[in-house]
């Protein structure tokens, strides 16, 4: 492919030519549609066209006979008839108007005035003259809105005293296991005595297994005397802190029932004073609503003095209104009569149909060789584009000696064709492609350009083999697709 040449754009003096010419034979047309002669019972109405007028367009220079129409309306027999009977009786109505002037102009050259005769208008000094509606009344006194001290309610009592552990009377328990055990080992040591000396007279030798059994035995009668005194201490321990308990509970419930006592009698003081401070403030309240009672009835009665006057007022006004209402129209009756005799009758006209039209949609000339113009346009910057992305492809290949043989390439894409002059100067289509390099044959990436064995058919010299792969020589490609554009 060559590279592509811009579409020449179309004249705009020929292309508003001929959209002035399409537009005018357009109005032309229509106006001739359009223009409907009609026929009623009434009369009927037509179109003529009566001569035409030179219109030159200011743009091209370009002169066009645009025609005129007259449109002419004739009444019906009957309505011609008619029309003649009513300018007649239209024309007696006015004479008899002007008679009537010359009596109408005395009565307007009199001065209106009301006279004696007249209703007095209503007098605003009797609704002046009434009291001012009260606005406030005594409220009856002051709410109570607080009550006396009457003491502070009691939150706390005396104390009873720390309730008695079990730690406690340890001294006393220690006393009581004291004396028993005192009580009692010296008897537990005869007894200990009289055993062994039992044990010795019935032979039985210190050390052996029937001595210590022996002795086992009473040393466990004796331990168990020994705890039931320390039980008993123990008993003693308890029934004492029980008593000490006791009366603190004692004390704590005297106390307990002192506040409780306070607090009730406090609360039936206030009970008291609010029963007092709820009765005065219901006094004070009943008090309020019989004077706002007063005073609403005042009020009415006040209001209901004033509609009266208000009523007096307005009949006074009414009356005077009428009258005055009676001598305007006694005035403004002949002029009534005169406006009457002037408007007469009027002659029916006929009443024409809305004619259907048509319309001929204007031929846009100038859009379709816009649109023509833009459309060449559009395959000019396809082509254009196409055209420079091939060649971005070749000069991107640099100076030297490419590698091209299509051996070392793989993803072979075909891209069209360019035009190149052989050494003859023959012009030849060169296969352009989009390609990239096998691994270890060039730089990575989408590449574009023609292979070396499709260059080695429109010139030799610009193809070299390098250890058995074809290299191109792209500036010499370039001069030979730039000679053949």
């Amino acid at each position: 492919m060559g590279k592509p040449d811009a579409p020449t754009p179309p004249d705009p003096m020929r292309t508003a030519a001929a959209q002035t010419g399409t537009n005018v034979s357009t109005a032309v047309a229509n106006a001739y549609l359009n223009n409907t002669n009609q026929n009623t019972p009434d009369g009927s109405l037509r179109y003529d066209a009566t001569g035409s007028h030179s219109w030159t367009d200011p743009s091209t220079g370009t002169t066009y006979q645009i025609p005129t129409f007259t449109s002419t309306q004739t009444l019906s027999e009957a309505g011609q008839k008619l029309k003649g009977t009513t300018d007649q009786t239209k024309q007696g109505l006015a004479d008899m108007a002007l008679s009537q002037t010359g009596r109408v102009s005395n009565l307007l050259g009199t001065e209106f005035t009301p006279g004696t005769n007249a209703p007095a208008a209503g007098s605003a000094a009797g609704i002046m003259g009434i009291p001012g509606a009260a606005t406030s009344y005594d409220a009856g006194g002051q709410i109570q809105s607080s009550l006396g001290d009457y003491g502070q309610q009691q939150t706390t009592f005396g104390d009873a005293g720390q309730i008695q552990g079990a730690d406690d009377f340890s001294a006393d328990r220690q006393r009581v296991e004291d004396s028993l055990m005192a009580r009692m080992n010296p008897q537990l040591q005869r007894e200990r005595s009289n055993v062994e000396q039992r044990l010795a007279d019935q032979g039985i030798r210190y050390g052996s297994q029937a001595y210590a059994s022996a002795m086992d035995d009473y040393n466990r009668q004796a331990t168990d005397t020994r705890f039931g005194a320390i039980n008993q201490a123990g008993q003693e321990q308890q029934r004492m802190v029980g008593m000490s308990q006791a009366a603190q509970k004692q004390m704590y419930e005297q106390a307990l029932g002192r506040g409780q006592f306070g607090n009730e009698a406090q609360q039936a003081n206030y009970n008291q004073a609010l029963g007092a401070g709820s009765f005065a403030n219901s006094a004070q309240a009943q008090q309020n609503s019989q004077n706002a009672a007063l005073a609403g009835f005042g009020n009415a009665g006040l209001a209901q003095q004033m509609a009266q006057q208000q009523a007096g007022f307005n009949a006074s006004n009414s009356a005077r209104n009428q009258y005055m209402q009676e001598q305007y129209q006694q005035r403004n009756q002949p002029l009534n009569e005169i406006s009457a005799l002037m408007s007469g009758s009027q002659v029916q006209q006929p009443n024409w149909l809305n004619s259907p039209t048509s319309q001929i949609p204007t031929t846009d000339f100038a859009g379709i060789m816009n649109q023509n113009f833009a459309q060449n346009q559009q395959n000019y910057q396809t082509a254009q584009s196409g055209w420079n992305a091939t060649m971005g492809g070749l000069l991107g290949m640099g100076a030297g000696l490419i590698k091209s043989d299509e051996r070392a390439k793989q993803n072979i894409v075909p891209m069209g064709t360019v035009f190149a002059a052989t050494e003859d100067g023959e012009r030849k289509k060169l296969p352009v492609y989009e390609w990239e390099y096998k691994p270890g044959e060039g730089e990575p990436g989408r590449h574009v350009g023609p292979m070396a064995q499709g260059v080695e058919k429109i010139d030799k010299k610009a193809v070299k083999t390098i250890d058995g792969t074809k290299h191109i020589d792209p500036r010499r490609v370039m001069g030979n697709i730039m000679r053949a554009a």
